[in-house]
Parts: C-alpha cells; structure tokens; sequence
C-alpha cells in the first residue's frame, strides 16, 4: 500500500479528533479534587436536603401525552418537506394529498378523544 499525504492528513485527522475527546476528561481526572465519603445517591437540590424520595413515579398519563407528542411532532416533520415542494407542483393533486393525511390525523385525534386519551384522572389523597 502505497502512503500518501491524504493518509497522513486523516491520520492527523484522527489522532487530534480523539485528543479533543480526550483530553477534557484525562484533564478532569488529573485535576479534580479527590474526596472521600459523601454523599453519592443524594440528588442536589440547590445545596437543601431533598424532600421525601428522589425516585418519583408518574402517571401513565405523561407518557400518553410524550407519545402524542411525538407522533404529532413526526407528522409536522413530514408535513415540511411537502410545505417546501408544494409550490412547485402543478394542480390540486398534492393539495388533496396534504388534505387527506391531515384529515387522516384529525380522525385519529378524534378517536382518542373519545377513548378518554385526554382526561386527567383525579387523585384521591
């Protein structure tokens, strides 16, 4: 094999790529200050003794709205491209497109509208 300036430049490349990414924490390591004890499992809370448990459970409701969220967030990221393309598109065709998968979304907002996706259960203390 045959070593020419391009393998010496990626070599180069690479070697100061992972000084970069190394380097910080060789840095940290060396020049922290080392302490014994303490206290390691104790979440901080602006320098105040936490109040009750760190592990919290939530409700199931969180996750069903982060999940709304992230299939309405999908479908906005489809809907940029089209936004982009469609004004240099002939017709009503891409139109009726973008009308039917809105449409589509809607009718499945509905359904879990119905099903009780958005009601906040209360809680009984």
């Amino acid at each position: 094999m045959v070593f020419t300036w391009l393998n010496v430049a990626i070599l180069i490349c690479l070697i100061t790529g992972i000084l970069f990414a190394a380097g910080p924490l060789l840095g940290a390591l060396l020049l922290a200050p080392k302490t014994k004890g303490g206290d390691y499992g104790m979440p901080y809370e602006c320098g105040v003794p936490p109040h009750g448990s760190s592990w919290v459970r939530f409700g199931i409701n969180y996750y069903f709205y982060a999940l709304l969220f992230l299939a309405f967030d999908v479908d906005v990221l489809y809907l940029f491209p089209v936004a982009a393309h469609y004004p240099d598109s002939e017709g009503i065709v891409p139109f009726i497109k973008v009308l039917i998968f809105l449409v589509a979304l809607g009718l499945g907002c509905v359904y879990f509208w119905r099903k009780g996706v958005f009601e906040w259960p209360k809680k009984a203390f």
